[in-house]
């Protein structure tokens, strides 16, 4: 008998064994002509069970009164028996017309999976009995389908490492200082008691240190008495004035002239401008509210301009306070100064950072930031864990934590040995949990799911990357984080789960990417399957199972061209295939073929 994968099966009885009674005889000589239908055939794993249908129909006039057919089913892997039940047709009271019309049941059949079962046949008896089954007759026990196809287990982990963000800057950050000096009412001379007081002084001292400068902005403005035009000259040569001081302390110091013109002056005036003059008029501890609100009513109605709302202020009982407190705070100077904020060299700061993981210098030679970051200086793993080690110790921050149990992950990645890998994802979980112990964090748990992944702890995995995309505000952990879930999905045979998940995981990477074309294998969508696979073989060409998994849908497409050309990439990139393919069930309509021979020899 020729076993063609999604086909009917029809049982050939011959040769049965007659017990007893001529109806019982007449049913079974009759069970020649039944049809037992398999679906899918040959059987499946998907999650961690093998589910199928079988279907039953007898021939007209099979059944009869007061009989009872029943198609019994097991399956049998060399000395492995699992039962799996039996399909009952009764003429009373369930087939009444089974004498015009045929008898048809179906019947669900789900079995676990373990490996003693990967090969074997699915098989079947057809029994005739009386209602009391004190008598009967049966037909011989025959295969009607193959089992096991075990596709769903070419899923591949998905692994991730991600590192907290250091908090240390390396780049050049500017830092302002800020200096202000107070002019005369209508003057913009600078007057000898601002140079020498104590604005005056800071300022020389500040330009004669030579911080490395980048902008200085000098903001004048002035009081609102005095016309338009005599304000905007007051502001404007305010700011002119300090900038011709800031360049004349500069030369005092000798600064070089690459220096000086490095060094961007920024003048501006401010004029008609009531904003610091309202600041200054609410921080006032003199004024009382009623003369605040006053004030603030003239200078924030919409009618009137500048000189005229000053002219209405010059009425107010609180004019005179105004002009000897408010007025001279606003004819000023002010400069910001922005300078290159210092910071150590990346090479002292990589020396101090394993002077400090090797205990020859103390810990507070850099700062944590410091620390961390130093770690990321050296492409040595083992500097990186040592230093990592160093910043946890006593670390308050969970950032710590999290790195060190982040180059622990990296190394279970990396090692082949399965005793290694299970040991270093034993310490990236303490680590990692510790990092969450301290603050919960998104990145933390993603690290945990690959962790976990790595035990075989799809459980805990799964809870980990459910919490690291519930906590996540950062789509790139996110992305870690459903192609995570998605590898579970696909190992609990939740196929649109699965794709749903991987199509919002880390799309650039390659394993997601054949995650996801096995994915749609295995929900039987061949068309998407064929051209994610060409996707993923392209993102990654020395990726054997992405060829392979090209080949099984080119095999389910009858495709015998691109099946062949697959395959010889996948047995040339792993030559285990070569044997797996030899005896997987999703090339069984091709065994024999000369071309497929060719591609496995």
């Amino acid at each position: 008998m020729i076993f063609n994968k999604n086909s009917f099966y029809f049982l050939a009885v011959s040769g049965a064994v007659v017990l007893g009674g001529c109806t019982l005889k007449q049913m079974v000589k009759m069970a020649k002509d039944q049809q037992l239908t398999v679906s899918p055939s040959p059987l499946e794993l998907h999650g961690d069970s093998v589910k199928a249908t079988i279907s039953a129909q007898l021939p007209v006039k099979m059944l009869k009164k007061n009989k009872i057919y029943s198609v019994k089913s097991r399956y049998v892997s060399g000395d492995n028996s699992v039962d799996l039940g039996t399909i009952e047709f009764n003429q009373n009271p369930d087939f009444p017309n089974a004498k015009k019309e045929q008898p048809k049941l179906s019947k669900n059949i789900a079995f676990g999976f373990n490996e003693n079962l990967k090969r074997g046949e699915l098989k079947v008896v057809g029994t005739a009995s009386n209602i009391s089954k004190s008598k009967s007759k049966s037909t011989e026990e025959l295969p009607i389908a193959k089992g096991i196809i075990t596709t769903s287990r070419l899923v591949q982990n998905n692994y991730f490492s991600l590192y907290a963000d250091h908090g240390y800057n390396n780049k050049e950050e500017l830092e302002p200082t800020n200096v202000g000096f107070f002019f005369e009412k209508g003057k913009s001379t600078l007057r000898k008691s601002e140079i020498k007081g104590e604005n005056g002084k800071f300022f020389e001292a500040f330009i004669a240190k030579k911080n490395v400068t980048r902008v200085v902005t000098i903001t004048g403005s002035h009081s609102p008495e005095g016309t338009e035009t005599i304000n905007t000259y007051l502001s404007d040569d305010r700011a002119k004035v300090i900038e011709k001081f800031y360049k004349e302390n500069m030369a005092k110091f000798k600064y070089n002239k690459g220096t000086m013109d490095s060094i961007q002056f920024v003048l501006k005036a401010q004029v008609k401008d009531w904003v610091a003059f309202k600041d200054l008029v609410n921080a006032d501890t003199k004024l009382t509210p009623e003369q605040k609100t006053e004030i603030l009513d003239i200078v924030n109605a919409p009618a009137g301009d500048f000189e005229q709302k000053e002219k209405l202020l010059q009425t107010t009982n609180s004019y005179k306070h105004l002009v000897k407190e408010i007025y001279p705070k606003l004819r000023t100077a002010k400069t910001e100064i922005l300078t290159v904020k210092y910071k150590k060299p990346d090479a002292l700061i990589s020396v101090l950072g394993k002077q400090i993981s090797e205990g020859k210098v103390k810990k507070d030679t850099l700062t944590g930031e410091e620390l961390l970051y130093s770690a990321t200086l050296t492409p040595i793993a083992d500097e990186k864990e040592a230093i990592y080690k160093a910043a946890s110790v006593d670390a308050d921050k969970w950032q710590a934590y999290n790195n060190l149990g982040a180059i622990y992950l990296d190394k279970a990645i990396a090692s082949y040995k399965d005793e290694d890998k299970q040991s270093f994802a034993d310490k990236s979980i303490a680590q990692l949990t510790l990092a969450n112990q301290k603050e919960e964090s998104a990145i933390a748990y993603a690290n945990l799911a690959s962790a976990y992944l790595i035990k075989n702890d799809y459980t805990n995995s799964m809870n980990a990357a459910t919490k690291a995309n519930d906590l996540a505000k950062d789509s790139d952990v996110k992305k870690i984080a459903n192609s995570v879930i998605g590898v579970w999905k696909i190992k609990k045979g939740l196929y649109d789960d699965a794709v749903a998940s991987l199509q919002n995981g880390v799309s650039d990477n390659s394993l997601v990417k054949y995650n996801l074309a096995l994915t749609y294998l295995l929900k039987k969508d061949l068309e998407k399957a064929k051209v994610a696979f060409d996707e993923a073989t392209t993102a990654d060409p020395k990726n054997a199972l992405a060829y392979y998994g090209s080949a099984v849908t080119a095999a389910r497409q009858n495709n015998i061209d691109i099946l062949v050309a697959r395959l010889k990439s996948a047995v040339q990139l792993d030559e285990k295939l070569r044997a797996k393919a030899l005896e997987d069930l999703e090339f069984l309509n091709f065994w024999n073929n000369s071309n497929f021979k060719d591609a496995v020899k």
